[in-house]
């Protein structure tokens, strides 16, 4: 059985489908990643075997190459939220996973970049955990 996911952006302007199985689930912590996700880390799913099919609003999709890099991001024109994107030629899909819609049930394979991992991430484990705002 083939192994098939939905996703979408915030807004709902841009939904997608990934047909197939991811080969790695890694947490980036590199600087660009940390940039272009206002986070500690980057989040994405690999592969070099899923496709890919728009199935609304690829016409919103944006891709940005950062110079001098290998850096890539896809997001929404509309509300900027991270969207899957090809790279090495086409050869490698990666999609954010907090893009996906369904559960995954695939676990981070490693933390990548950790020299460069933001000064507060460390010990997160022993912040204080809400189910909602602080009221």
């Amino acid at each position: 059985m083939t192994t098939s996911y939905k996703g979408s952006c915030l807004c709902g302007a841009v939904q997608f489908t990934v047909t197939g199985d991811f080969q790695s689930f890694f947490l980036c912590h590199c600087q660009h990643c940390q940039k272009d996700t206002g986070s500690a880390h980057a989040a994405n799913l690999f592969s070099t075997s899923v496709t890919l099919n728009w199935d609304r609003g690829a016409e919103q999709v944006k891709v940005f190459n950062l110079p001098n890099s290998r850096h890539c991001k896809s997001f929404c024109r509309e509300c900027g939220s991270a969207l899957p994107t090809r790279q090495m030629d086409g050869q490698l899909l990666v999609v954010p996973a907090g893009s996906l819609d369904n559960s995954l049930s695939m676990r981070p394979n490693a933390h990548l970049f950790m020299a460069s991992k933001a000064d507060w991430d460390h010990d997160l484990e022993s912040v204080t955990k809400l189910d909602g705002l602080p009221g």
